[in-house]
């Protein structure tokens, strides 16, 4: 899915390259802190809070060989495409701040 928001749509492009194994979890998540700070401001506080907390999580989810039920990777992908996808949603919607 591609947003009209070109840091949306960066975001997007840089998770699908990590869910393809053609980015690293530290690559990813390095560039997913850096990228977004003119996006969150444009959201409530609390997109910020759960984007950050999610990162937190996948780089934790990197100290376990195999699936934990606390740190399952895909659960965190996907909470992350979903992130990604309501902020969409609350900016297409000029409901952003």
């Amino acid at each position: 899915m591609t947003h009209s928001d070109p840091v949306l749509s960066e975001l997007q492009r840089q998770l699908a390259e990590f869910q393809a194994g053609r980015l690293s979890l530290h690559a990813f998540v390095q560039a997913a802190r850096q990228a977004p700070a003119a996006l969150l401001s444009q959201l409530p506080a609390a997109f910020g809070e759960v984007w950050h907390n999610l990162l937190d999580r996948l780089e934790s989810s990197a100290l376990f060989a195999e699936e934990s039920c606390s740190f399952s990777q895909k659960d965190l992908i996907d909470s992350l495409q979903l992130w990604i996808d309501k902020a969409a949603q609350r900016l297409s919607s000029g409901r952003g701040t």
